[in-house]
């Protein structure tokens, strides 16, 4: 990150650029020590025995990004407590504060790169997991079958669940095997911001489903030798007994479309603010960016879990038709769907800024804005879902005039003072002329704030 000008900080350039220069020095042979301790396999430093930190292995990329983590937080840490400046700027307080947003800046960037590299290889990695979730299930059906058969005899509906299984498990495998770079069988439901997508996971749930009911009816079908047997099976798939649940797919499928739709135009409305995710997590499917439980993913996913259980309960108990699911649970969850869309509605806005005051310290005098003074930004919204890491709010900007103001990050024991969602702190630039100037805050999102009108006085 570009060092911002003398006139700023208040600090010496010669002693800042030296005190830099060494810090970085320092920093960089302590952030690197043991971080590539041991070599790849086969090659001359041997196996992973030595906690490998590079990024082109899953276990490299993982321990290289739990050491920069903790050397991250250990610095933080450090600055928090006053220690670990150089004598350089120790005497001043603002070349102090930017120099040490400036290592944590840079030390989360590091962190950031850590955590991108650990998130494709366990993205790439993932295909795997979900092949052997996949089979495991069709062990367990064969288990289930194999135990509920003892007495009462394999029938030819057991044969066709087992067939169906079969077929779903070969497609879902060679699914995730040409998707295996971007998640495997769960590609379809990653969404743009890397993050699971609870409709099209809700939705792709009753896909799957129906698929498997009509392949068991299918099965069924083709094993039968009787005329009367095929038409009962053929009836079985008319829509007078299968109205409830293809209402429930229709209107689900069409939920995850349109959510879609409407998170894509928010955000480019600015009225919605995304960041990417690291990686998928099944946390996802029932909080928001910020990691916080919803109301309105939890019931979705909850209801509609619990309708599907019992969907396949009514396919276990009658295998010659679609599950006839009762209007009352489809209403049940059409209203839980309704209230999930009116939640991706309402959720989000635009950041304000709601007035900017000059700092004040005690022992300070009171006085207007001048150049070299702080100033607080009070508002809402500053701090996007999802991006409380240092490295995002690193990248939040506020635009005094025609100047750009990377606002500092202040850290205290266990995160950050400065930014923060309500309140930020940004010094005055002296490049900014005296008269009526505009501030508005660009967060990490890259959405605008609105503009707000200040006097800076010479």
């Amino acid at each position: 990150m570009a060092v911002r000008e003398a006139g700023q900080g208040g600090a010496d350039a010669g002693g800042y650029a030296g005190a830099r220069a060494g810090a970085y020095a320092e920093s960089y042979s302590g952030r690197y020590a043991g971080g590539h301790t041991g070599g790849h396999p086969g090659g001359p430093g041997g196996d992973h025995a030595g906690g490998c930190a590079c990024g082109d292995c899953p276990h490299g990329a993982r321990e290289g990004h739990r050491r920069a983590v903790a050397a991250f937080l250990r610095r933080r840490d450090e600055f928090a407590a006053g220690q670990g400046l150089p004598a350089a700027v120790a005497h001043s307080a603002s070349a102090s504060r930017q120099w040490v947003s400036e290592e944590l800046a840079q030390s989360a960037e590091h962190v950031a790169e850590r955590a991108r590299a650990e998130g494709q290889a366990w993205l790439t990695g993932l295909w795997r997991r979900t092949a052997a979730v996949v089979w495991a299930a069709v062990v367990l059906l064969l288990l289930g079958q194999a135990l509920t058969a003892v007495g009462a005899g394999w029938t030819a509906a057991r044969t066709a669940g087992l067939a169906a299984a079969l077929v779903m498990a070969l497609s879902l495998t060679a699914a995730s095997w040409f998707h295996r770079a971007k998640g495997g069988v769960l590609a379809p439901v990653i969404g743009e911001d890397n993050r699971l997508s609870t409709s099209r996971t809700v939705a792709a749930a009753w896909v799957l489903f129906v698929a498997y009911s009509v392949l068991v009816l299918a099965g069924r079908l083709a094993a039968a030798s009787r005329q009367r047997e095929r038409d009962a099976l053929i009836s079985g798939l008319d829509l007078a007994r299968g109205a409830g649940i293809v209402t429930v797919l229709a209107v689900l499928c069409g939920i995850a479309v349109l959510v879609r739709r409407v998170v894509g135009l928010r955000v480019l409305g600015q009225r919605l603010q995304k960041v990417r995710a690291d990686r998928p997590r099944a946390a996802d499917l029932l909080t928001d960016d910020a990691g916080r439980g919803t109301f309105a993913d939890i019931q979705y996913v909850v209801i509609s879990g619990a309708a599907l259980v019992f969907a396949a309960v009514r396919l276990a108990r009658r295998p010659e038709q679609l599950p006839d699911l009762p209007w009352g649970l489809a209403v049940v969850v059409l209203v839980s769907a309704a209230t999930y869309l009116a939640g991706k509605y309402a959720e989000g806005g635009r950041p304000v800024i709601l007035s900017v005051v000059r700092a004040r310290e005690a022992g300070d005098l009171d006085g207007p804005i001048r150049t070299g003074d702080d100033i607080e930004i009070r508002g809402a919204g500053f701090v996007p879902p999802g991006a409380q890491g240092a490295d995002r709010l690193a990248r939040m900007v506020v635009r005094v005039g025609t100047v750009h103001v990377h606002v500092p990050l202040v850290p205290v024991p266990g995160g950050f003072r400065n930014p923060a969602d309500t309140l930020l702190t940004v010094p005055v630039p002296a490049d900014v002329e005296p008269g009526r100037v505009e501030v508005q805050v660009v967060t990490a999102a890259g959405v605008e704030t609105n503009r707000y009108t200040v006097d800076v006085t010479d």
